[in-house]
């Protein structure tokens, strides 16, 4: 019996990754992990299967960015975010980015 490895519909490539991340919307703060990333995407884990709203940002803490980007597909505590953008968090920030330069600075940022 031969195991087939499972269709990857990406255009890009993907990178595994293993940072610690916050990820933010509206009325939601949790802590998560990015998995793995791509030109075009990032793949999360977060801690507990709240249904998350259509767009988020996820805030990398180490690398100082916050992601913003929309839910592609949620199964369990992981889900599949298509990019929208990137912003730096040190310094000025674009006002729509607040509540995640603020998660930073909660998360240790620095």
């Amino acid at each position: 019996m031969a195991l087939t490895q499972p269709i990857d519909r990406r255009l890009q490539p993907r990178s595994p990754a293993n940072a610690r991340a916050v990820l933010t919307a509206p009325g939601i703060e949790m802590a998560c992990v990015i998995l793995d990333t791509s030109a075009g995407g990032l793949k999360v884990r977060t801690d507990r299967q709240l249904a998350l709203p259509r767009t988020v940002t996820v805030v990398d803490i180490a690398a100082a960015l916050a992601f913003e980007a929309d839910v592609a597909w949620r199964k369990g505590s992981e889900a599949g975010l298509k990019l929208r953008g990137q912003s730096a968090l040190r310094g000025l920030v674009p006002s729509r980015l607040l509540p995640a330069r603020e998660a930073w600075m909660r998360a240790g940022g620095r």
